[in-house]
């Protein structure tokens, strides 16, 4: 497996924080470098790793899928720690009995493949396994999550014992060249109050899987992977649907731009690039119409200086979002 991995630091106030591209031989054009700001005083949730940046924005057709249960999670050899993770469940549930623990797909890296004369025609495949929001509570969101990791400068590796559900999100941009950004409402378990764009989690049950199958040839396999691979695409779709109110047919095709991760509880983020037809005006009336104060309470249609300034208030993977979206922009120009 190729690597790509990029880190931010906060710094001081003012201070130009340049993060390095550690890459061989990958074919996607990636930026070798980047900058982000940051304040004296940067909240540490706010910090992240880019495991992956696709400048150039893949459509479905160069992003395929490898699903299987050799991307899932590792137990971790700790009885004593791999117990605290029913432990924390429970009390989650016993503060909140409407917790669901439903599954997620697992992120467990990506590999690559490229033509060898043509630069373009790079793809990416990305490893998912299965996971469920209890194991994340309990590794993940464990006030002893840095413990379930492992020594490692693979990521995979350091982060077998996490349940590490692979999130998404998307970068919104409407007709008169706005990004949307929603404010968390107070109700949701992470981060609340924070900025973040439209997303959530592609989901294995709108594709009926409930677990691993067992006893499937190669090409049912084949065409499982295909299945995933398409809920990658239409899941951020959905969420941009139910989170800002917009129907389908305003927005064009997902572009996928990078894998985030969040330094804090490495929680990781797939991002894609969406454009929307219609105006800010018109979309901040269907989002008042349609959103239901749970999971936001706001949204914002702002320029890319704003939206720089929201940064100290988003979460980790999301302000690797913000990067990912600068390096396509920078790729574009």
């Amino acid at each position: 497996m190729e690597k790509a991995y990029l880190q931010f630091v906060p710094r001081g106030r003012g201070a130009l924080s340049k993060i390095l591209l550690l890459s061989s031989s990958i074919k996607l054009r990636m930026a070798s470098t980047v900058c982000c700001k940051s304040t004296a005083t940067e909240d540490p949730g706010t910090a992240f790793n880019l495991l992956l940046s696709c400048p150039s924005g893949l459509p479905p057709s160069r992003v395929s899928v490898d699903f299987g249960r050799s991307f899932d999670r590792i137990p971790h050899p700790d009885a004593t720690l791999e117990s605290s993770i029913k432990e924390i469940w429970d009390q989650r549930l016993q503060k909140n009995p409407s917790l669901y623990n439903g599954t997620k797909f697992r992120y467990g890296g990506f590999s690559l493949s490229d033509s060898s004369t043509v630069r373009t025609d790079c793809s990416v495949c990305l490893h998912l396994g299965l996971t469920d929001y209890r194991t994340f509570v309990g590794t993940n969101l464990n006030p002893l999550w840095e413990k379930f990791l492992v020594s490692s400068e693979d990521d995979t590796v350091k982060c077998q014992h996490m349940a590490n559900p692979l999130g998404n999100g998307a970068i919104v941009e409407t007709s008169d060249k706005k990004i949307l950004v929603l404010r968390r409402s107070h109700n949701v378990g992470e981060f609340p109050g924070y900025y973040v764009f439209p997303g959530g989690h592609s989901e294995p049950q709108e594709i009926g899987i409930s677990s691993h199958q067992t006893n499937t040839d190669s090409s049912d396999s084949a065409a499982l992977n295909e299945v995933v691979s398409k809920e990658m695409f239409d899941g951020i779709i959905r969420e941009v649907e139910e989170e800002i109110g917009v129907p389908s047919d305003s927005l064009t095709e997902p572009k996928f731009i990078g894998v985030s991760q969040r330094a804090m509880n490495v929680r990781p983020t797939a991002f894609f690039f969406v454009r929307c037809n219609l105006d800010s005006t018109k979309i901040r009336e269907l989002y008042s119409k349609a959103q239901d104060g749970y999971e936001s309470t706001h949204l914002f249609s702002v320029s890319m200086e704003e939206l720089e300034r929201m940064t100290q208030r988003m979460p980790g993977c999301h302000c690797g979002g913000v990067a990912l979206y600068k390096m396509m922009k920078g790729h574009k120009q």
